[in-house]
């Protein structure tokens, strides 16, 4: 969390110094490496984790060996087929000429990122947990010492950000060398091999459909619009990420909570409270960003502000997107079934859905609104993906959800942001009413959707667990 937050830290930076254009062409190749991401592992990491974890076909050098050496060849042959084609894949993405260089840059962040993936994991498997940490955090601060570097002492564009981040990896992989070396063999298990395609490829159209929703808004809006209306999204969108910390921390801490307690016999109740008082939080901090976000853009210290001036006009989507991921946290609650009931099958006909609403709706959306359309299609792939998996769980796993509480609260939230946006240019509508109107909704929200039996009995036990400490 503090290596995403660190990384945000950039979005200033940028925003602060490139035209929304060029901030814009890096957004547009950085999407597509996602994608590529995506098939450049086509389901090893998932299935080396697997495989490595049980050891039931070949020995532990085998295990990281085979999925190592298996990516490697697939990499290098990928990144050589982007670099013979720059010309065409330029042309068909629309980058501009002047940074067609670019696309063979990123072919080399690919094979680095895709090379450090099963090393990173065995990190994990074996639990070194602190070497795993302070790898990512050199990373992170490498990328961010050599963009500083290139663009404020050696006056370099927006390429400097892309040539960053592959040295970081590149970094990132060297760290890594000892334990390459100390498990690999330059041998492949066949049967292992087989045994991982059939396991890690179903997860190549899921970790793909994910993949769309995340990032295809920013292709289709670049065809339909700009570069500029490109860049202005994307560095308003990477405003949610105080949403997103969020719903990353809930969920890193969800996932092994309702697995280790599926079986309590009150499990069923504790999940049902989990999504009402998750919506309870995720809402407090949905409306105190949506309020004051703006102002907080606005404001500048030694001429410069969180967010470029150029950039201001997409601040209203800013909403839309820590909304979008407040339904995302909802979704990570609803997986709990799915897991639980081992119903994986269903995964990749959800995720494909949602991508499918994304694409259609950016198409429909953003000629009528611009990026706020662009928000707002995300907002729906991530809707219908929530609600696939809650109908898909209730059917298996069924839970007496607490919705006329967590109706209550997002009222709440809708009841204010028809306020917000009546009053948002009018020019008495100043911070101090602004926080008049945060405090009415704590007002409400205390009123109508708090138990207060629950909130005694909540602080009862942190009493308690004060006192036993």
């Amino acid at each position: 969390m503090v290596g995403r937050f660190l990384n945000f830290l950039l979005v200033p930076f940028y925003t602060n110094i490139f035209p929304p254009s060029d901030y814009g062409v890096i957004q547009l190749i950085y999407a597509y490496i996602a994608i590529l991401n995506i098939v450049y592992i086509y389901g090893m990491d998932s299935a080396y984790l697997k495989f490595a974890a049980f050891k039931d076909v070949g020995d532990e050098k085998d295990n990281f060996s085979t999925p190592y050496i298996t990516i490697l060849f697939t990499s290098l042959i990928l990144s050589l087929l982007i670099t013979l084609n720059v010309n065409p894949i330029a042309e068909s993405l629309r980058i501009p000429g002047e940074y067609i260089y670019l696309i063979p840059v990123a072919s080399l962040l690919l094979i680095f990122d895709s090379l450090s993936v099963i090393p990173y994991l065995k990190l994990r498997l074996e639990r070194k947990a602190g070497r795993f940490s302070a790898y990512r955090i050199i990373n992170i601060l490498v990328n961010i010492f050599l963009n500083i570097y290139l663009i404020l002492f050696r006056k370099w564009g927006v390429e400097a950000i892309l040539i960053s981040n592959v040295a970081a990896s590149f970094v990132s992989l060297l760290l890594v060398l000892p334990e390459i070396f100390k498990y690999i063999r330059f041998k492949i298990h066949f049967t292992l091999l087989k045994r991982l395609l059939k396991f890690g490829l179903p997860y190549l159209p899921a970790g793909f459909a994910v993949m769309i929703v995340q990032v295809i808004d920013v292709p289709i809006l670049e065809k339909l619009t700009d570069l500029q209306t490109v860049g202005i999204y994307k560095a308003n969108y990477k405003m949610g990420i105080f949403m997103m910390l969020f719903v990353n921390m809930f969920q890193y801490a969800w996932q092994p909570f309702f697995l280790t307690n599926a079986k309590e016999e009150n499990a069923k109740q504790m999940f049902a409270k989990v999504l009402t008082y998750f919506t309870l939080v995720g809402s407090i901090i949905l409306v105190a960003l949506s309020l004051f976000i703006p102002d907080i853009a606005h404001l500048k210290i030694s001429g410069y502000s969180l967010i470029g001036s150029e950039y201001w006009s997409g601040l209203n989507i800013i909403p839309i997107i820590l909304f979008a991921y407040l339904i995302n946290g909802m979704y990570v609650i609803f997986s709990a079934g799915i897991y639980i009931e081992e119903k994986s099958l269903y995964v990749p006909f959800i995720s494909g859905t949602g991508a499918l609403m994304n694409v259609i709706a950016n198409f429909l959306l953003i000629p009528v609104w611009g990026i706020s359309g662009a928000a707002i299609s995300t907002l729906l792939s991530y809707l219908v993906m929530t609600l696939g998996y809650y109908f898909v769980t209730q059917k298996f796993y069924k839970i007496d959800y607490e919705f006329n509480r967590v109706f209550r609260i997002l009222s709440g939230v809708f009841i204010t942001a028809i306020i917000y946006y009546l009053l948002i240019d009018k020019e008495f509508f100043t911070i101090y009413l602004k926080m008049v109107l945060l405090i009415l909704f704590f007002a409400y929200t205390f009123l109508f959707a708090v138990n207060k039996n629950e909130m005694m009995q909540l602080r009862k036990k942190l009493i308690q667990k004060k006192v036993n400490l």
